[in-house]
Parts: C-alpha cells; structure tokens; sequence
C-alpha cells in the first residue's frame, strides 16, 4: 500500500514538473470544490485534508520555482507572519497552543504568498485567473454531482431561507465568487469582451444565492464603479431595474437569504461574532504589543468548548483580532505594511485602470477583513496566487522616443 502511494506521487511530481500550468489549474479548481468539507463528511479528517491542500500548493510552487527561477519579493507578507511567529517564541504561546501548531499555522498563513518568489510565466498567469473565474460554477457543478449521489446537500436553509453552497458550504462558496467577480473585471478592464462578461454575471449570481451580505455589497460596489467609470450605462442600467424589481417583489423572493435578511432587517450577528469577538479582544489586550504566538486565533475559543459547539466554529470572523491576538499591535501593523507595500509595487507596473482596480480590490479586501476569515480559510489560498499572478505580469513596453 505504502508503495503504490509512494508511486502515485512521484507520478504527481512528475506531472507538475512537465506540466505545472495544468497542476496548478486543476489544484485551483479542487481547492475551490471545498474538499476539507465534502471529503472531510466521507472520510473524516478535516485538519489532514486542510494540510494536504496546503502541501500540494506548496510543492506546485517549489517545483516551479526550480523549473522557471526564483525572484526576490522584498515585501511578501509571509516575513509578517515569520516575525509574528519568532516574536510568539520569544514572548512565550498562548496556552493550549503547541509549537508544532503554531509552526503548522506560520506555514499555512504564509503557503499562499509563496508564488510571489517565483518567475511566473504568462500562460500559467492566464490559466490562475481563468481558474478563478470558472473556478465557483466548477464547485456548483460538483457539488450538484455529489447531491445526485446523495452524498452532500448543496443548498442550505437558514432561518428559513435558501444559501447555495455548492459542493461546500455557502461562506465558502461566497468567497470564491467574489474573487471570480474580481477576476472578470480586471478581464474587463483589460479588454471587454462577452466571455467575461457572461462570467463575471453568473458570478455575480452566484454571490446573491450564498446569501453572504458583505461579498456582495462589495462585489456591486466594485461592479458598478467600473462599469460608470467605462460609461457602460447599459448594464448599470439593468443592475438598477433589476434592484427595483427585487424591492417590489421582496416577498415573493423572501426564500433567498440577502432578500429575507433585508425585509426582516436582520443585519449583524448571524455568524455569532458578538459571542467570538469578546475572547479575541481579551486575548488581544492581555498581549497588547507582541500578542501570542502564530496560531493562537485557532486556541483562544477551543475547539471542543461549549461556545464552538454552540456556534459550530472557532473562528474569529474578523481578521484584525485575530492578527492583533496572534502578533499583537505590532503583528498587525507590519502585515499592513507588508501587504500594502506588496501591492502597491506588484500594480504599479500594470496600466492605469487595472492598477487603480487591483488597489480598489485590496480595499474591498480590507474592509472584507473585518467581518470575515480572509487569510486563514482556503478562499485565501485562491485570491493571493491570483493576486500573484496579476503582480506578476511583465511592466508595458516603453513607448519609442520620436
């Protein structure tokens, strides 16, 4: 047994080696089909799943990085969280967390940063963002495989109203179409075309049927400020009939979880986060500057405790506590400045309106962080190699001098 595993993957590395534009496409696509869920339901053994995702990604970087060459990122914000580890070592972990979980959670923090130390050839560049944009209706096709065979539900009712999961659950789900909906309009803003536009719209669909509020107002807000900024009236104009519509016909449409939220007027706390947040601010303040170590966002509510049965997670569900709780204030503020200055060099080659839009994205980004878990979950895995790829895009060619 252990052989045919051993041969399985070096036929897996061999694979990568000679074709690791198709291994990273395909790994994108099952990272995007949830296996730490589906998988984990089947067979059981979600942190393993979780890790295996992890060094599968990790090895498709290393073997590329000896085929195509490495390249210095002076500020990827995986040294952040290096620092943050040593500075945990230092001051000493939170309790219940072990030096092998933290280095586990330095690794997986820092996993999705590593394609920016490689020199990333342009057709792999174009296959990353053509996987993230196909990458939610893969998960929904799947998913709808898995319900036919009675092995997963994709749709999900809560408080009576409908969330489309996909073959995952719906936040993932969530995640991934709004980094679809940043994907189509950079491939928008780059040159209009029918193909991304009919993506970016059935991603955009996607997004209101997990019923995830802040994606969505996020994804429309981004939406709408390229198409007025294009002066593309036309699908402003049918976003705006289509919002008329749903005011009129809220009731009949109450089974979708953004409409029936709206009509209720329930917007805050439905991920239990005034239960979490108590604990991660009190962690945060007893470690004010250094805070405790990598890794201690996944300790601070066990997950064995009352509360995280309750709820059914342990996590923080805003990214900012759970940095400041895990590298304190310092911690936070130079991942900060780590990703700010990591996008500000990788747009600042690209040509006005795709650089001014990465930003915009990053924006979103940040003021997604607060009320959801950007960095820790695999969604983030997908928008940092994406982001990767665009960074990574050689400068334009200098106009001749006349």
């Amino acid at each position: 047994m252990i052989a045919l595993v051993l041969l399985a993957l070096l036929v897996l590395l061999g694979f990568t080696v000679w074709f690791p534009t198709v291994a990273t496409f395909v790994w994108i696509l099952i990272l995007e089909t949830s296996p730490d869920i589906w998988l984990d339901q089947l067979i059981g053994g979600h942190e393993t799943i979780v890790a295996v995702l992890k060094a599968a990604g990790l090895a498709i970087a290393l073997l590329m990085a000896l085929r195509f060459g490495a390249r210095p990122d002076a500020f990827n914000p995986g040294f952040a969280f290096l620092a943050m580890f040593l500075a945990g070592l230092l001051h000493g972990l939170y309790p219940g967390l072990t030096l092998s979980g933290s280095l586990r959670s330095l690794v997986g923090s820092a996993a999705p940063f590593a394609f920016g130390f490689i020199r990333l050839p342009p057709w792999w560049r174009r296959a990353v963002e053509q996987a993230a944009k196909l990458g939610p209706s893969v998960t929904v096709l799947f998913g709808a495989l898995l319900a036919a065979l009675g092995l997963h539900q994709m749709l999900d009712f809560q408080q009576g109203a409908l969330r489309l999961g996909g073959s995952g659950q719906a936040a993932f789900l969530a995640g991934f179409a709004l980094i679809g909906v940043y994907a189509g309009l950079l491939g928008w803003v780059r040159s209009p075309n029918r193909a991304d536009g009919a993506l970016l719209l059935v991603n955009l669909v996607l997004l209101a049927l997990t019923g995830a509020r802040a994606p969505l107002a996020l994804a429309a807000a981004l939406s709408i400020g390229v198409f007025a900024l294009q002066r593309r009236f036309i699908p402003l104009l049918a976003a705006a009939a289509a919002a008329c519509l749903a005011v009129m016909f809220a009731s009949t449409f109450s089974f979708l979880r953004v409409v029936d939220l709206a009509k209720l007027g329930e917007a805050t706390d439905l991920s239990n986060r005034n239960l979490v947040w108590p604990y991660f601010e009190h962690a945060f303040q007893t470690s004010l500057w250094i805070g405790w170590g990598v890794g201690a966002g996944k300790v601070v509510v066990p997950l064995g405790s009352s509360l995280s049965q309750l709820i059914a997670t342990n996590a923080a569900h805003n990214e900012y506590l759970r940095i400041g709780a895990e590298g304190g204030a310092l911690g936070l503020l130079l991942l900060i400045i780590c990703l700010t200055a990591w996008v500000r060099r990788g747009s600042a080659a690209l040509p006005p309106p795709q650089r001014w839009l990465m930003r915009a994205v990053f924006i979103a980004f940040a003021i997604h962080s607060a009320t959801d878990n950007t960095l820790i979950a695999t969604t983030s895995s997908v928008f940092f190699i994406w982001a990767s790829a665009v960074f990574a895009a050689p400068p334009p060619a200098a106009k001749p001098v006349p």
